[in-house]
């Protein structure tokens, strides 16, 4: 019996998870500006005694933990790319840590409702001066925030012959266009500042009516309008997330061109098509071909546009017994 070598069909799984992501940079930008505003906040709010700018301080903390958790996921990701306990390498942590990140925005909205209706039933003094002057710098650090991440956002019983898309370097990870809209790790940064950008717009109008009109109540009314547009981020965030978790279908778009690609030739029929979400932008697939003149796996590979991203395909040929007439004739 001959012992064949597999070294010729074997290669790697990180898929580009091994290289820096240009979010992981601006993550770890954003942190430090938001850390250090947090520090800020909350001396200020001890010093002169206002519960508002305490409250501000910590619900701040709350984003930093939620870019931490971003930060470190870029990193454990980038590090662990080659790990052979990872079937299809480490792409996932990226919307594990956006999952995260989501339900972490869900939790701060609640927040934002119990202080808001607590606010209403019973007010506290607040020191308007003060706290529209940190509110503001605050809301300075938010704006710029969001302008470093810049995200502009806003998816076999038979045996298997196995075709591995080897041309790994053609595709470009660190394309921020095409990828910005799959990086949901990058999307979870970018909502939580965001959202902080948008509670310190709310609060600061609020803190105006106040000082100006006499209008306490508006402040926690601002507060349960943020928790509604918070509520709404998360949600959305919690859905795309979910859906690469648990292996969804790739959009229907890229579905429909893998198969016009390999249907185009009359006598192919994909019986079977699933294509899944390895990492942002990037995919793994698993296709079914019935055929009256088998081919091997390569050839049908070949015929799948490199622009869709499927990095990892995997090929089953079936003979087809019926008359060649079924299928009808190529032009």
């Amino acid at each position: 019996m001959h012992q064949h070598s597999t070294a010729t069909w074997q290669h790697g799984h990180s898929f580009g998870q091994d290289r820096p992501h240009a979010g992981e940079r601006r993550t770890l930008i954003v942190l430090l500006l938001t850390a250090a505003m947090m520090v800020v906040e909350i001396a200020a709010g001890l010093a002169f005694g206002s519960v508002a700018l305490l409250a501000d301080g910590l619900h701040m903390g709350s984003h930093a933990a939620a870019l931490g958790i971003s930060a470190i996921a870029y990193a454990y990701a980038r590090r662990h790319a080659a790990d052979p306990r990872f079937a299809f390498g480490t792409g996932k942590v990226n919307a594990l840590a956006g999952y995260t990140g989501a339900v972490l925005l869900a939790a701060f909205a609640l927040a934002m409702v119990w202080e808001s209706v607590h606010r209403l039933l019973a007010p506290v003094p607040i020191n308007f001066g003060w706290a529209i002057a940190v509110a503001t710098a605050g809301l300075a650090v938010n704006l710029a925030s969001v302008l470093i991440l810049g995200v502009h956002d806003h998816g076999h019983d038979h045996g298997h012959a196995h075709a591995h898309h080897q041309d790994h370097a053609d595709h470009d990870y660190h394309d921020d266009d095409h990828h910005h809209r799959h990086d949901l790790n990058l999307r979870s940064a970018y909502l939580h500042v965001l959202a902080d950008a948008a509670t310190s717009v709310l609060a600061i109008a609020a803190l105006l009516a106040g000082l100006l009109l006499g209008a306490w109540w508006i402040d926690p009314l601002m507060g349960l309008l943020g928790a509604a547009l918070v509520t709404r981020w998360s949600w959305g965030l919690l859905r795309d997330t979910s859906r690469i978790l648990l292996d969804h279908q790739a959009p229907e778009p890229i579905l429909r061109a893998v198969r016009e690609a390999v249907e185009r030739v009359a006598d192919n029929r994909l019986y079977d098509l699933h294509v899944w979400s390895v990492a942002p932008g990037i995919y793994a697939a698993a296709l079914g071909i019935v055929t009256h003149a088998p081919r091997p796996p390569e050839h049908y590979k070949a015929l799948i546009p490199p622009e869709l991203g499927l990095v990892h395909v995997t090929v089953e040929v079936q003979m087809c017994q019926d008359t060649p007439a079924l299928h009808g004739r190529a032009a």
